[in-house]
């Protein structure tokens, strides 16, 4: 199976390349194309994760759906059939991997909601004994749940930076107290039920962030819905607090990464085929444990 690292659609206008989505815009909407690119320590490495774009799509197909009651999103079509016939040609690179999608403004800045206690929140709760100012009990094991999950935005890097922690006054600043205030009871009440949906299919999602975008005044859920790469899933059956956890998402090649002498900026080390291979496979579980796809 080919790797799709970058589309190069010469009479579409491109938009922007993301760490992982190209963009494109046809006029009434955008063509969001999700590529097999994969990012770590918001470095881009060299070598892409066979299937991953289809992956990271048919998650998201999946999840929106789950959540319309909650929230609306920004999908018109994700059938290539469905989308304006100049894209047709380019069936073969679309399908499986891309949606047509409404021009939503996006909001500036990431809503990510907390269940546990890992990755950058273990670091913060070791040395303050919060995450991100929002005090925590005393005691609490490394990957152990939180009392409630937490709302913990943040702000939106350009590419090859890092995304930096805020508060929830400072994110009234930027959006203003009602959409503030809208984003982070969505961004909870659809992890809660994102949650509850995985257990009953042996995944615990620890963490997860969230875009949304405003369109025609209304708030839209953007971008990708509760995928590996932005989420942390842990199988249920192995789950042990106390230490880092086995996962489904792209903590595998993280922790690889951290095995190395490497600065965590650009250029990406070299990945061995072993790790790529890995990697996908713990995509594609993730994959048929929440859906039942098999690619």
């Amino acid at each position: 199976m080919s790797v799709i690292m970058q589309t190069n659609f010469p009479d579409l206008k491109l938009v922007t390349r993301g760490k992982v989505r190209d963009i494109y815009d046809l006029g009434e909407h955008l063509l969001i194309v999700t590529s097999d690119r994969i990012s770590a320590f918001d470095v881009i490495m060299n070598e892409g994760i066979p299937k991953k774009g289809q992956v990271l799509t048919q998650i998201s197909i999946w999840w929106f759906k789950q959540m319309a009651d909650l929230i609306p999103n920004h999908i018109i079509a994700v059938d290539v059939d469905d989308f304006p016939v100049e894209t047709h040609k380019y069936r073969q690179q679309l399908e499986g991997r891309s949606m047509l999608v409404k021009k939503a403004k996006p909001l500036p800045v990431e809503c990510i909601a907390r269940g546990y206690v890992s990755g950058s929140g273990w670091k913060d709760y070791q040395s303050t004994g919060s995450i991100c100012g929002i005090p925590l009990p005393a005691g609490l094991l490394e990957s152990a749940q939180l009392p409630q999950p937490l709302f913990t935005p943040s702000t939106k890097a350009e590419l090859g930076s890092h995304d930096e922690n805020i508060s929830f006054a400072t994110t009234v600043e930027l959006c203003g107290e009602e959409i503030a205030t809208q984003i982070r009871d969505t961004t909870l009440a659809i992890y809660s039920r994102a949650r509850d949906i995985a257990a009953e299919r042996g995944i615990i999602i620890a963490d997860t962030k969230f875009e949304f975008g405003m369109y025609e005044g209304k708030l839209l859920w953007i971008d990708e819905a509760l995928t590996p790469d932005s989420s942390r899933f842990w199988p249920k059956d192995q789950y042990k607090p106390g230490g880092a956890q086995p996962s489904f998402d792209k903590q595998f090649l993280r922790d690889y990464l951290e095995t190395l002498d490497w600065g965590k900026t650009a250029p990406a080390p070299s990945l061995p085929e072993e790790i790529l291979r890995k990697t996908g496979e713990k995509y594609e579980e993730a994959l048929f444990r929440l859906t039942g796809i098999k690619l």
